[in-house]
């Protein structure tokens, strides 16, 4: 859970909420289900879309990828939070806690922004990523023996996709296991946020106890952990500040959950309406990373990010005044038929499959190689180990009402 992207959410919401009826098509429960036919019509009529509160929707490759990379569009804390306010919104409460996170690489531009992240790459390298796949399968099979030991159905999201990511992270950060479930108690209060402000900011202030006792820790005493990582690079001329050390390791830790929960969960959904594309993936069990970024394409987890202009910008032909906020759905661009062939059907083997599930530019999702090898080894665990795994037959499927990220509350399945 990013707790950025939840502040985040509570905000877009609010915007969409006011915006026209383009814009308020995607909160409908039909939407919700299936977003992906209301932003084909976004492209077609009207893919840089300017709502009646002044809020953009950017629905084209070309056009996302472009801002993405533009540093004119700012993905400032202190900009973002003046243009919502614009809107009429009353942020004091969201605002305290942003506040308490600091100045980190998710709500930063350049040059802090280049700073904490290259400093940040230095600790989290692809080999450190790639060391932890064993780790991974043990616990992905453990999740699995104690569903199946517990019955002949599960919820795929409470059984495996939700409690993957929190126990890979705190074995990367080296969080001892007796601590987890405390740990678990925290992420559950932060994801109560828009219903109990007070609750979520007293669990945000005990877990920066926590991190800053294991900080201590890990001054004194280092190993071979992400935390000692990240401590090694005080040492260094640009070094991380105590504040932004603590701010990098709150971040890190909790924005890997979602994603990898909803990119496991989706995942699993599209290929199990998929038989054709299951089947190929049992016989081939060497597709399964092309199949994860398939399934990242086909049903993306984060739906959108938001950015605000810094200063005029001209994007699509259209301009976007400074100030103004611009919605770039990056679920709109993995089915943009001007990128991706037949973008509406579902091939493990798609060449060329240069998606923005995990964004593009120098904000480009760091902990994206982290969900990807962790969908690939549940995904590919599950295919693997129950053959007969399928929907369970009378369940229906309820996705979180939330516009910008693409969660099943519950998956239920039978094998």
């Amino acid at each position: 859970m990013n707790l950025t992207d939840t502040t985040d959410e509570a905000r877009a919401s609010a915007g969409l909420a006011r915006s026209d009826d383009l814009a308020t098509a995607l909160l409908t429960p039909e939407a919700r289900r299936d977003p992906y036919p209301f932003y084909a019509r976004m492209r077609r009529e009207d893919p840089v879309h300017r709502s009646a509160q002044g809020i953009w929707y950017l629905t084209r490759y070309a056009d996302v990828e472009a801002a993405l990379s533009d540093l004119r569009l700012s993905n400032d804390r202190d900009r973002m939070t003046r243009a919502y306010s614009a809107l009429g919104g009353d942020l004091k409460a969201f605002s305290r806690l942003t506040d308490r996170l600091g100045r980190v690489m998710s709500n930063t531009d350049p040059p802090d922004h280049a700073r904490l992240r290259r400093l940040a790459n230095r600790a989290f390298t692809a080999r450190r990523v790639e060391a932890l796949r064993d780790g991974i399968q043990r616990i992905v099979d453990r999740l699995i023996d104690e569903a199946v030991a517990a019955g002949p159905a599960m919820d795929l999201i409470e059984a495996v996709a939700s409690p993957l990511p929190l126990s890979v992270v705190c074995e990367l950060f080296g969080i001892p296991p007796e601590d987890l479930p405390q740990v678990k108690t925290w992420f559950h209060r932060f994801g109560r946020l828009s219903e109990d402000i007070d609750k979520s900011e007293a669990a945000i202030e005990q877990y920066e106890e926590y991190l800053a006792r294991l900080v201590r820790r890990r001054r004194a005493d280092p190993g071979d952990d992400l935390i000692s990582a990240l401590v090694a690079t005080q040492a260094q001329d640009d070094r991380l500040t105590d504040s932004e050390l603590l701010s990098t390791c709150f971040v890190l830790i909790t924005a890997g959950d979602e994603t990898t929960t909803h990119l496991v969960g989706n995942g699993m959904l599209a290929l199990l309406r998929h038989p054709d594309q299951l089947a190929r993936l049992r016989e081939d069990p060497t597709l399964i990373r092309t199949a994860v970024d398939e399934l990242a394409r086909y049903d993306t987890p984060t739906q959108a990010i938001v950015r605000v202009a810094a200063e005029d910008v001209e994007i699509g032909g259209r301009t976007l005044r400074e100030g103004e906020l611009a919605y770039l759905f990056l679920a709109a661009t993995n089915r943009d038929p001007e990128r991706f062939e037949d973008p509406d059907r579902l091939d493990l083997t798609r060449p060329g499959n240069r998606h923005l599930s995990f964004g593009n530019g120098p904000h480009f999702c760091l902990g994206g190689p982290l969900a990807k090898l962790q969908a690939e080894v549940a995904v590919g665990t599950l295919v693997r180990r129950l053959p007969h795994l399928r929907l369970a037959g009378d369940a229906e499927l309820d996705w979180r009402p939330n516009p910008l990220q693409r969660r099943l509350t519950a998956l239920p399945l039978t094998y």
